[in-house]
């Protein structure tokens, strides 16, 4: 069968949609100053350092109302949904929290050490001199999900309002104006009826709306459509899963791989790595990052988690120690030449991953998003105290900061590893030793969904789960703790009668086993299938809107429930 693109089968969902005037009644609606949609480090940075200026701006802060600052967060509690390695920077964080001792930070440890292997089957070969975009020194290992639920109860104690269980399914605009959010409803049973226990969403008007959705935003992505506001080019993703094991002997360095087991010829465009880091005394965690570029459509990232694992330099770090957790999620990786044209529009700005702020060549994100959540509060207070919600302050900070400078640096460095890792490594040498100047120009970012997927021999190198070392994906999912309901209505888009291809690249990629193909149609070999959705697996990682579908919100709440992702 000819391979074939998941862009020739759009998913049934129109962006124009999400995009409404408000239409509650007057004394219905939830008036807010600032409405901050996300409640991870961009939105809780943002809403921390609002608050922070606010305490010197009275006049503003009265006019604001008794809801200065609200953070609609659609996880059960902030955190619930944020996963990442991570190994952060602290700028960001001693700018926000100057008089704080990074002892009272929600971190594991200082990195000291680090390294990077190559990786065959069998053996692993330290690289040598450290590649610069690896270097740690100085950085925290952190749990972004921690880090969340930290920076929400220091903007609740300094009188933000966290509206949790709560999904910012509609972007309120008149006049080509923001004016705020429409929440979801809540109640409503797999059909769409209403449940006894139903209850509609509401209006929440603001003078100023930040959305910090992270990955693949749901608002985000409907605005930049409706406001033109795409960058030159199409935003890419890698898939990362991760998980978090007790072990009986610490890990003293941050540890990166590259090679095996992903196939990196250009054929295959499996590119990505891992990373193992220490987590205290007692816990790692570590995680695969693949591109969404690949072709082969049984390639799972899950599965070859499970496959690395096996590896013996993996396995003796692992010896005698228990998987405790489990997650995954998408991380924007286009870089520079993804970001939206501009930042803003009247009204509204956008920041963290949600913007693209991440540089995939050193797997930073973190402290871009709270640096971009600092430089949105600081914009919003001063356009307010004029009665103007024009924030292009906001697109001239992040222009002119390291967010920006960073991203240009390495604007080059993630296109070409999809050309296997000799051409790849080979570039991106040549750009980190020149700071991005050679080899110049423009490297085009690939739009994932127009890959054409064709049946390879992925799937065939997987291990069977054998419950110690390596899971399957429905035992990983209830890790997770994901709950959500399962007669909730179906809040992922696809087309349910597609080529076989797209259709196993759907189920392979999918690390939550939220996509089936009937088993006498995979029998009988048919060219064209069902796609079956069992929607309350998904643990919202976002990849497939990469890849041809297109995730929107589910109700309030649901989802999983990371602690230490």
């Amino acid at each position: 069968m000819p391979p074939v693109a998941p862009s020739e089968f759009p998913p049934p969902f129109d962006p124009a949609d999400v995009i409404v005037a408000p239409s509650d009644p007057e004394d219905e609606r939830i008036e807010v100053g600032v409405a901050i949609v996300g409640g991870g480090p961009a939105g809780l940075a943002c809403a921390n350092k609002l608050m922070q200026l606010l305490e010197d701006e009275p006049e503003l802060a009265e006019q604001l109302g008794e809801v200065p600052v609200a953070v609609i967060e659609k996880g059960k509690v902030p955190g619930a949904h944020l996963l990442s390695g991570a190994n952060m920077r602290p700028s960001a964080m001693r700018e926000l929290f100057p008089d704080l001792d990074p002892a009272e930070w929600p971190v594991y440890q200082e990195v000291t050490k680090d390294a990077v292997y190559f990786l065959t089957s069998k053996a692993a070969f330290p690289v040598k001199p450290m590649p610069p975009n690896f270097r740690n020194h100085g950085n925290y290992v952190t749990s972004v999900s921690k880090l969340g639920r930290f920076l929400a109860e220091k903007a609740e104690e300094a009188g933000a309002y966290i509206l949790a269980e709560t999904a910012a399914d509609k972007l309120l605009v008149s006049d080509r104006i923001v004016r705020g959010v429409r929440s979801g409803d809540r109640g409503r049973g797999k059909d769409g009826e209403e449940l006894a226990n139903f209850e509609p969403g509401n209006d929440v008007i603001a003078k100023a709306t930040v959305l910090a959705e992270g990955t693949i935003g749901h608002l985000t992505y409907a605005a930049y459509d409706y406001f033109d506001m795409g960058g030159e080019d199409p935003q890419s993703w890698e898939l990362g899963v991760k998980e978090i094991w007790e072990v009986s002997e610490p890990l003293d360095r941050v540890i990166h791989t590259l090679g095996w087991p992903l196939r990196w010829s250009g054929k295959h465009a499996e590119a990505g790595g891992s990373f193992i880091y220490p987590m205290g005394e007692d816990k790692v965690c570590l995680g695969l990052v693949v591109g969404l570029e690949y072709t082969d459509a049984t390639f799972s990232v899950h599965d070859a988690l499970q496959q690395f694992k096996t590896h013996p330099f993996i396995k003796k770090i692992l010896a005698g120690g228990k998987r405790v957790a489990w997650g995954a999620k998408t991380i924007p990786s286009g870089g520079y030449w993804s970001l939206p044209k501009r930042f803003s529009t009247p009204g509204m700005v956008v920041a963290g991953d949600a913007a693209g702020m991440v540089n995939i060549a050193e797997l930073k994100g973190v402290h871009y998003a709270m640096h971009a959540g600092m430089y949105a509060a600081e914009a919003i207070v001063d356009a307010l105290k004029q009665d103007s919600v024009n924030f292009e302050a906001y697109d001239a900070k992040v222009r002119g900061s390291e967010i920006e400078k960073d991203l240009y640096r390495s604007r080059n460095m993630r296109q070409p590893l999809s050309k296997g890792l000799l051409v790849g490594g080979l570039v991106g040498n040549s750009l980190v030793m020149t700071k991005g100047a050679f080899p110049g120009g423009h490297w085009e970012v690939e739009d994932e969904a127009e890959v054409e997927m064709s049946i390879g021999k992925a799937g065939d190198r997987y291990p069977e789960p054998d419950n110690e070392l390596t899971f399957n994906k429905l035992d990983s999912v209830f890790l997770s703790g994901n709950a959500t309901r399962d007669d909730a209505p179906n809040h992922v888009r696809i087309q349910t009668r597609v080529p076989r291809e797209i259709a196993q690249t759907w189920v392979s990629m999918c690390p939550a086993q939220v996509y089936e193909i009937p088993e006498e149609q995979l029998e009988g070999g048919a060219a064209e299938v069902d796609v079956h959705v069992t929607a309350s697996n998904c643990v919202q990682c976002g990849a497939i809107t990469a890849k041809g579908g297109r995730l929107t919100l589910p109700e309030g709440g649901d989802g999983p429930l990371y602690q230490e992702t």
